[in-house]
């Protein structure tokens, strides 16, 4: 499949700024190495196996550095890569793709760990309810990359940012002078008729249950509960307000994940999938045409 640019604004942006930043005013070592008018291509090979995200990224990292760079996919975001498999294959100025590079795979081997981790989890708690969620434990510059990440590994994005969203955490609470009071703060600013949802962490059952009372409540977040104490919340919080959604936080694992959700939480949030990440292995060899 032929890959073009990006159409994402913010995406394009900060491209551009991870080039300018590796390229600054030049590739010294391409332009006294390589003739300008080299051509040949350069295949991209998955050296591990994993889900693979940020192909078209890479291809617009490409682009940028030289229009006339060709980029197509043999696999697509999203889709699953074995070790030793190619994955994409670029086609032009051999010097474009060397400045090029290092770039483009950032963005790739990153994108690709997260969406690997993402599908390691979700596979895990396959035939339960519950959903794996990002967080905004993310690089800063990079959040709308990694969201998409864990979109190719079909989990679901939490709030991208502060605005579109409440989430009550314990600090806001302290500051508040408690749950209750930080909720009715919060509702009377934030009408439900403009759709944002309100979200409040809590720590024990009895904030549960505090938790409960408050009607502009849509989702309790059960944060570093233990299994059997998530269990109890769970049961408690279905058994008086089936409208309100339930989120798992903290200790996820992958030696933990599925007796997370079968708890029966509707959401399991994991900061790790972004501030943690293992980048998927991947190379770009270059071959250059014969005379």
């Amino acid at each position: 499949m032929r890959l073009s640019l990006l159409h994402d604004s913010t995406m394009l942006q900060r491209i551009e700024t991870a080039l300018r930043e590796d390229i600054g005013t030049g590739d010294i070592t391409t332009e006294c190495t390589v003739p300008p008018d080299l051509e040949g291509e350069g295949v991209f090979v998955a050296k591990a196996n994993g889900v693979l995200s940020g192909m078209e990224v890479a291809a617009t990292v490409m682009q940028l550095v030289d229009r006339e760079l060709i980029v197509d996919a043999t696999v697509t975001d999203g889709m699953p890569v074995l070790r030793g498999a190619n994955i994409a294959v670029a086609r032009g100025r051999i010097a474009s793709m060397l400045t090029a590079e290092r770039t483009a795979l950032n963005f790739l081997q990153r994108m690709s760990g997260i969406a690997t981790a993402t599908a390691s989890l979700m596979k895990l708690i396959e035939g339960t309810e519950a959903r794996i969620l990002d967080t905004r434990k993310t690089v800063p510059g990079l959040r709308t990359f990694d969201k998409l990440a864990v979109k190719h590994g079909r989990g679901s994005n939490h709030r991208f940012g502060l605005d579109d969203m409440v989430l009550i955490k314990d600090n806001h609470i302290a500051a508040a002078g408690g749950l209750k009071a930080a909720v009715d703060l919060v509702a009377a600013r934030v009408p439900k008729d403009r759709g944002i949802q309100i979200e409040v962490e809590t720590a024990d059952l009895n904030q549960v249950i505090e938790a409960l009372s408050c009607e502009a409540v849509d989702i309790i977040m059960l944060d570093n509960y233990s299994l059997d104490e998530m269990a109890t919340a769970v049961k408690l919080i279905r058994g008086r307000r089936e409208d309100v959604r339930i989120e798992a936080s903290g200790n996820v694992s992958e030696q933990t994940v599925r007796g997370i959700a079968e708890t029966g939480v509707d959401m399991i949030s994991v900061g790790g999938l972004t501030h943690s990440v293992r980048a998927l292995d991947i190379s770009f060899n270059i071959h250059a045409d014969e005379d």
